[in-house]
């Protein structure tokens, strides 16, 4: 909302994207930094801990941990955008849907877990399903409908859209990307810290990527899409990344607090928006590859359990097998931590491979 007033008194420096998605960054940062030990001092006397699988390994000292910090990044993720974004701009208002959205409809499930202290409670998986697939199929229909965003489908290393997908292929194609990306990063979340890097690694790769498909310059010379207006999502891009380094510093191995549904989904929701937006979602396999493999281990899990009757993994999603194998905890979260960094610095290297 500032934005305008910047443009009112004419302060040329918050014209650049690129400086207001710095002080997003930090003022997202600083904020979360600030709320969140007063939302953890308050959600631990209110005794809303995050209920514990009995079933993963050596997780009972974790019993009494506060679960919904995902609320307060996505609040200081908001509060950044008010004071840095155009929103004048569709783009930002559809990624303001699917932030505040996908965040809601976690809310609903931490908090049915919470309140029933059990971690099977909650959202039943085909009611979230459902409730994500209104959420990603409301973002796709204002892409389309209010943005007049191109529906064309682009894959890596060519210089040309494979084809236009029409709103008939490009909207049931983008509500599969948000549902995959979701319960991707949901996978994930289930070790001290574990998704939160990755995560900023995916957001800082896609706001590059989606900067540069809004450069008309930068987008030539790469021969990437040239889409008017998405440079701005960068400073979403930008601001949810310092909430969420604000929230590692709670986060970190041994977590003072975890992200719960509210945070992943959120999270998973402006991933999968900003590929779309880049016209990245066959990238999403590098940019997010460790929430790739996360659900890969659980598919293969499951479908070799009911094919054969044998597991493949000693637990899934991949990360307990790990942990059953003896790793230990903060050694399995910085070998993810590598391995997502490596990944996306592929991600970034071939954009120039056209």
């Amino acid at each position: 909302m500032l934005y305008a007033f910047y443009e009112y008194f004419d302060i040329n420096i918050f014209q650049y994207i690129s400086v207001r998605a710095g002080f997003g960054f930090f003022i997202a940062f600083l904020l979360t930094l600030f709320i969140l030990p007063k939302y953890m001092a308050w959600a631990i006397s209110k005794k809303t801990h995050q209920p514990i699988n009995k079933y993963v390994p050596n997780h009972a000292s974790k019993a009494n941990t506060p679960t919904m910090g995902g609320a307060i990044f996505v609040l200081a993720t908001v509060i950044a955008l008010l004071f840095t974004a155009d929103f004048s701009n569709a783009y930002i208002d559809a990624g303001l849907i699917a932030l505040i959205g996908f965040a809601l409809v976690g809310f609903q499930d931490d908090l049915g877990k919470v309140l029933k202290a059990d971690n099977l409670a909650g959202l039943s998986a085909r009611g979230k399903l459902l409730l994500q697939g209104v959420i990603g199929a409301a973002v796709t229909m204002y892409l389309i409908l209010v943005a007049d965003f191109p529906t064309s489908i682009y894959i890596p290393f060519l210089k040309e859209p494979l084809f236009d997908g029409g709103i008939y292929f490009a909207t049931p194609f983008w509500v599969f990307i948000f549902l995959a990306v979701t319960n991707a990063v949901n996978l994930t979340d289930g070790l001290d810290g574990l998704a939160t890097v990755p995560s900023i690694f995916s957001l800082a790769t896609l706001g590059v990527i989606v900067y540069l498909t809004g450069h008309a310059i930068f987008s030539g010379y790469l021969y990437l899409p040239n889409i008017k207006g998405v440079g701005e999502v960068s400073i979403l891009a930008a601001s949810l990344s310092g909430a969420l380094l604000g929230f590692l510093w709670f986060n970190c191995y041994p977590a003072e607090i975890f992200m719960g549904d509210t945070g992943s989904l959120a999270i998973g929701g402006i991933l999968a928006y900003m590929a779309i937006l880049g016209k990245s979602e066959v990238l999403l396999v590098l940019i997010g590859f460790i929430f790739l493999i996360e659900t890969i281990s659980v598919i293969l899990q499951v479908g070799s359990y009911k094919l054969r009757k044998k597991r493949v993994f000693l637990m899934a999603p991949i990360h307990h097998h790990f942990e059953m194998k003896k790793w230990a905890e903060n050694k399995i979260i910085v070998r993810f931590w590598m391995i997502a960094f490596l990944s996306n610095i592929l991600a970034l290297i071939s954009l120039k491979i056209r």
